[in-house]
């Protein structure tokens, strides 16, 4: 049997909220009626700041971990989304990379068939969320440096500002269901809106 080539390895990285799934927090908002929840990573390019922003929101108006449990229980993966990612982990090897939390994305990993995610945690008392933590600061970046160092060729995709940094590491990146302000201010990441454009971009580039 020949020698492989682990140079030719290709590992395929992808967001999760906006991506794979609706995004959590618009959900939230669209139960809540406050609509500062309304704003994400599309919107505000600084993590923390966004995060901080909404913590403040969730203890203004006493809203639960509970709650935030409900809303996510009665969400299901984008249309599309769970043949798409069967299509793509027998083709690759594939992580998502996302800024959700482990509570958040449990749920939808069942969904999924169990596919491996790397996200952050809250912190949780008495059913209040009350703080967060990162699992690493950009987490996204520097998981795409580390399969370099595996010498995985890495394909990545992503929706809004946090995955750009992501994208820009990859050997090739992907816009993927973006909003306009995103793919203007990237214009070097091609941007795509169909699972089956995805999945064609990312199949002509494995080795």
């Amino acid at each position: 049997m020949p020698a492989l080539d682990i140079a030719t390895q290709t590992i395929v990285t992808l967001d999760l909220e906006g991506v794979l799934i609706p995004e959590i927090w618009i959900a939230v908002a669209e139960r809540t009626g406050i609509d500062g929840l309304l704003r994400t990573t599309r919107d505000e390019p600084d993590y923390d700041v966004l995060m901080r922003y909404r913590l403040g929101l969730l203890a203004e108006h006493g809203l639960t971990m509970s709650l935030i449990e409900d809303v996510i229980a009665g969400l299901v993966p984008l249309p599309g989304a769970h043949d798409f990612l069967a299509k793509l982990r027998a083709r690759t090897q594939l992580i998502i990379l996302s800024d959700t939390f482990e509570q958040f994305a449990r749920p939808f990993m069942r969904q999924l068939d169990w596919p491996t995610v790397f996200c952050h945690r809250l912190v949780v008392t008495d059913d209040r969320i009350v703080d967060y933590r990162l699992r690493q600061p950009d987490q996204k970046r520097k998981s795409v440096q580390a399969f370099h160092g595996l010498n995985y060729r890495v394909i990545a995709a992503g929706d809004s500002y946090n995955d750009t940094t992501m994208l820009g590491e990859a050997d090739a990146g992907f816009l993927f269901h973006a909003p306009a302000n995103v793919i203007a201010e990237f214009p070097q990441f091609p941007a795509l809106d169909s699972y089956d454009e995805l999945l064609d971009a990312i199949t002509a580039q494995l080795s």
